[in-house]
Order: structure tokens, then C-alpha cells, then sequence
């Protein structure tokens, strides 16, 4: 069932503006209400808390509205017609963007409107008299949603502030190490307090769970444990305690068919850990999700814009014969859902891309949605946790603690899913060399999750990024971070100070 996110409340509280989903609550629009009656009642908790999570499907919230992990990665390049934000998002491909780049400022811009509304709820609906069940799970949601925002700020763009009130103020930058801490603790309640993916309601589908929680917190340990050396092993031992935890709990599983794991097939499905819900309707406030609008098949169907195009680069780091391939690339000609895709036009193959590469004109399948206008393509529920992905950092972490037999359990759990019963592809792995295997466990990363935005946090995670994206701009001690947006630098006053390598 799809979670459907309409503007409930408007609230004068900085510049909180929440909105609420239908599943989780359909009720007409409630007027304007001060900081100061707002949220006081068991009625107001709830709306403040899926105000929350209608953040995820603002459409700035996915990295300034374009794919930019992905863009930045060896897996895709920008994309759509060569004209079409040639000058502002064509720079990110060959890492020449700027300080000064809009859509830099308007993801940091909304994930600090995201972590605003999380901590109304966090610092207000403790006061409220009502359930205390309830109260905790309502504060367990906000936590979690607000360690998934800082996650992204700290990866994006290290030590940010740390706002963790209602109060507006100016805040300098605290340290990366300080962040983390911070999501960690979140993340920690959010455990305590959060219930299993199956005892909620089909009403509550979406909502943070106990397993979303515990994969976060093992995402994190994972991705901190490649850059902060005095705590690695700790962190990779604690990687995969939580992500084991989410394994053993038998609340998810892999899709049987590899297509479903991102398709509307799938939603809410065995494999979904954590996802946003949206409409096929354009704008938010209809519940539409812009992001799968961004990336999908230009001209003819007109579905969408057609950035973030799959690499050869990327099509020839399947394996041969691996069907994943062809449940992750759209390429012209194909018929899908009854719908042949013919292509854009001005959108030509070329020879050699920027980066001296061949680029066809090709699509990412795992936004696609049935339908042959532009509407269905903002119904794409964007999975930001699978299963496949818990099994993999399942791998990854245990074998860095010198555990490669049940580390391979866990990656060739996902091979043998995607060969699709047929013996003569992808056999098991059965090496248990340390360095071998984490080479390995990275590549079926990249296959596994491919166009879903973690390559590029991968790379930059286990150090490989220079070595790879090197031949493509990427500059060693610079791009690991975005740039702190110019303007954010100008307001604060000389708080906040700039990424090395951005000056």
C-alpha cells in the first residue's frame, strides 16, 4: 500500500513547514499554529512526526534533485540531452563543480529543514501527555530520521553543525567524529524504542523500524570505520553485529526475482528495510516523488528528464551472462510493461564520452514505473535500505574481522539470487583471501546496488576512490567532500569555514 504525503499543518517554528501522509493520517488541512501551541496534543505528535518523513520526498532532498553520488561515480554520467544543465550539473561528471553550485545549497538547505522538523518532535512531544508507548516510538522515528539526515550531511560534507533544538542560532561546525556520535546515539534509542517491520499495520507501511534502525547503525559503523583508523576494528565488529541482528530477526529476505527488488512489485516487499512511498502525481503536495522523474526515459515515452546514464564503464562490470544487467539498464529498443522505448532525439550516442569513454544513450531501469506519460514516473518508491545491501555489509564487515567462511555465506546468498536458478553463471565465491574477498565483496556491491547512489560513498569508504575516479577529475584530500555552500559560509559570520581544497 502506498503512503501518500499531503501538507496537513503549517507551523511557525524556523522554518519548519510539515506535511503528513494519508496512510498515516488523512485529515484536512489544520491552519496556522505557533511554536507555542504546536505539538501539544496526541493528535499534533503524530502530525509533527510524519511531517518528518515527508521531508525524503521533498524533491531537493535527493542530493539538490539530481543523482549527484551516482553522477560522481564510475557508474553513470549526467545524462538527458548534452545541453540540459550542462553548465551546473555536467561539471559534477568531470568534478569540476564549484562552492557556488545551486544544488549543493539546496540539499544542505533541506536536509537542515529535515533535521529541524525532527527535533520538534524530539524536543517536543516528550511533554505530551499520552500513551508513553506511543510517545517513545514517535521520538524513535524522529531519531532515526534524524540520524538519516546527519548521516548525509557528515557524509557529504564532513564536521557540519550540530542542531539539536528548535532554538534558531548560528552554530559552527562540530567535528565529523562529533556527528557520528550523535547518529550513533540516535540510532541507538531508535533500537530501544521502535517496533519490528511486522507489527505494523498496512496503514503504517514506511515507518521506521527496529531492522531499519539496526541497518543504519551497521551502514554507519561501515562507512566510519574506513576513515577514522583508532576505531576501525571496533567499528567493523560493530558492523556486523547489527547487521547480523537484522539477518537473524527473519523479518527480511531477498526477493526471489532480482527485478522486484526495486520495482513497483516490490514495495514495502520482503526485501525493503527502509523506503519512501509516492504517488504517480507531479508536486509533493499530490505525492509525487521527483526523484525517479529525474532519471527517467526521455523523448519517446516522455517519462522524464534522463539523467544519471549508465556508464560502459558500468555495463561491463557485470559479470557475463549476470541478468542483473539487464533489470538495471534501459536500453533503446526494449519494450517494458508494454511500452517500447524508443529514445530522445537529441540525446545522440557518442563515440567517446568526457571521459574518453563510449556512451550510448541508456536509462536507469530501477526508477522505472509502469505508464507512458510523465505522472507514473514520480510513483517510484526509492529504496534507501535493502536487504541484499545488509547482507553485503553483512560480508564486508566480517571479513575485515578475519571471519571470511560466514562472510562468503552472506555474499553468495545474493549471487545465487541474482543467477535466477541457473548454474552455469555467477558461481559462489569460495576464496577466503582477506584482500581478494574485499575486492570481491566491493564489486558485487557495485553490480548489486548499482544506480541506487552507493558507489561513490563506497569508493570514498575504502579508500579506493582516487585509484578509480582519479582518471575522471577526482583529486586526492578535495573530493571526498562536497564544498560548504558559498552562501551558508557568507550568513554565518565567520562560524562555519571551508572544506580543504575549496577555498
Amino acid at each position: 500500500m502506498k503512503n501518500r504525503i499531503f501538507s496537513i499543518v503549517s507551523l511557525l517554528i524556523v522554518t519548519f513547514l510539515p506535511t503528513a501522509c494519508e496512510d498515516f493520517l488523512d485529515k484536512p488541512p489544520q491552519g496556522s499554529l505557533t511554536q507555542t501551541s504546536f505539538p501539544i496534543t496526541a493528535q499534533d505528535a503524530l502530525l509533527a512526526v510524519n511531517a518528518v518523513y515527508n521531508a525524503l520526498r521533498e524533491p531537493n532532498f535527493n542530493s539538490g534533485l539530481f543523482p549527484l553520488m551516482d553522477i560522481m561515480s564510475d557508474d553513470a554520467n549526467k545524462g538527458s540531452n548534452p545541453d540540459d544543465q550542462s553548465a551546473t550539473i555536467g561539471p559534477f561528471d568531470r568534478f569540476q563543480h564549484i562552492k557556488t553550485e545551486g544544488a549543493i545549497l539546496r540539499w544542505w538547505n533541506t536536509l537542515y529543514l529535515a533535521v529541524r522538523r525532527a527535533n520538534v518532535v524530539i524536543e517536543k512531544v516528550p511533554l505530551i501527555n499520552m500513551d508513553p508507548v506511543l510517545r517513545d516510538r514517535y521520538v524513535g522515528e524522529a531519531k532515526f530520521l534524524r540520524a538519516f539526515f546527519y548521516f548525509d550531511l557528515v557524509r557529504a560534507w564532513g564536521g557540519v553543525p550540530k542542531l539539536v533544538t528548535t532554538a534558531p542560532q548560528v552554530l559552527p561546525r562540530s567535528s565529523a567524529e562529533e556527528i557520528y556520535d550523535l547518529i550513533i546515539d540516535d540510532l541507538l534509542f531508535a533500537i530501544s524504542a521502535l517496533p519490528e517491520k511486522s507489527a505494523y499495520g498496512a496503514s503504517d507501511l514506511g515507518r521506521a523500524t527496529k531492522g531499519a534502525a539496526k541497518a543504519l547503525l551497521a551502514k554507519v559503523y561501515l562507512f566510519r570505520a574506513g576513515l577514522i583508523p583508532a576505531t576501525q576494528q571496533q567499528d567493523f565488529t560493530s558492523a556486523a553485529t547489527y547487521a547480523l541482528e537484522v539477518i537473524n530477526s527473519l523479518e527480511y529476505d531477498l526477493e526471489p526475482d532480482f527485478d522486484n527488488a526495486n520495482s513497483v512489485l516490490g514495495e514495502h516487499g520482503i526485501e525493503s528495510v527502509f523506503e519512501v512511498a509516492s504517488f504517480g502525481e507531479e508536486g509533493i503536495s499530490n505525492g509525487g516523488n521527483q526523484y525517479g522523474n529525474v532519471q527517467a526515459v526521455r523523448g519517446t515515452p516522455n517519462r522524464g528528464w534522463g539523467f544519471n546514464r549508465p556508464t560502459k564503464n558500468l555495463r561491463d562490470a557485470f559479470e557475463a551472462g549476470d541478468p542483473r544487467l539487464e533489470s538495471t539498464v534501459i536500453f533503446l529498443g526494449e519494450v517494458l510493461d508494454g511500452v517500447t522505448i524508443i529514445g530522445d532525439g537529441a540525446t545522440p550516442d557518442l563515440l567517446v564520452d568526457s571521459h574518453g569513454q563510449e556512451e550510448i544513450e541508456c536509462y536507469n531501469q530501477k526508477v522505472w514505473t509502469p505508464g507512458n506519460n510523465v505522472p507514473p514516473s514520480f510513483s517510484h518508491n526509492r529504496r534507501f535500505i535493502r536487504f541484499s545491501d545488509v547482507l553485503l555489509m553483512a560480508a564486508e564487515a566480517l571479513n575485515e574481522i578475519d571471519n571470511p567462511t560466514e562472510a562468503l555465506t552472506h555474499l553468495n546468498r545474493v549471487r545465487a539470487r541474482a543467477r535466477e536458478g541457473n548454474g552455469l553463471i555467477l558461481p559462489d565465491i569460495t576464496t577466503t583471501d582477506k584482500n581478494l574477498l574485499r575486492d570481491i565483496i566491493l564489486q558485487e556491491r557495485r553490480v548489486e546496488l548499482a544506480l541506487e547512489g552507493h558507489r561513490f560513498w563506497d569508493l570514498v569508504r575504502t579508500n579506493k576512490a582516487t585509484a578509480v575516479l582519479g582518471p575522471l577529475g577526482f583529486i586526492a584530500g578535495k573530493h571526498e567532500l562536497l564544498p560548504i555552500p558559498q552562501t551558508e559560509i557568507d550568513i554565518s559570520q565567520g562560524a562555519l569555514d571551508q572544506n580543504p581544497g575549496w577555498d
